[in-house]
């Protein structure tokens, strides 16, 4: 199925190297390079460090995809990593994947 943004898929947050122990993430977690109690925050597609939530425009609703995967080791990249950079370390150590799907419209 096709992305439901006109510019195809669009990276929201990308947070790689969180430690096998997390269970949570805390709620306006900050826009930091490097995350309290491990883990590194890459660049998303608004060119910036962080969450940048949905906005679609008005209209028909858009899905939000959740992906976690868990590996068999830390990517060690510096912060500030694109998708394609995380992507690329990722092969050949994934261990399992989960995938939520939300809905958002204006």
């Amino acid at each position: 199925m096709p992305p439901d943004a006109p510019a195809g898929t669009w990276v929201h947050w990308l947070l790689y190297d969180l430690p096998p122990s997390t269970r949570q993430l805390r709620e306006a977690l900050p826009p930091t390079p490097e995350v309290a109690g491990g883990g590194r925050q890459g660049t998303n597609d608004f060119g910036k460090t962080g969450y940048g939530g949905p906005c679609p425009p008005p209209g028909k609703p858009h899905r939000y995809f959740f992906k976690l995967y868990a590996l068999d080791r830390k990517l060690s990249l510096k912060a500030g990593a694109t998708k394609a950079e995380v992507e690329q370390a990722m092969k050949g150590h994934v261990l399992a994947k989960t995938e939520v799907m939300g809905r958002y419209a204006r």
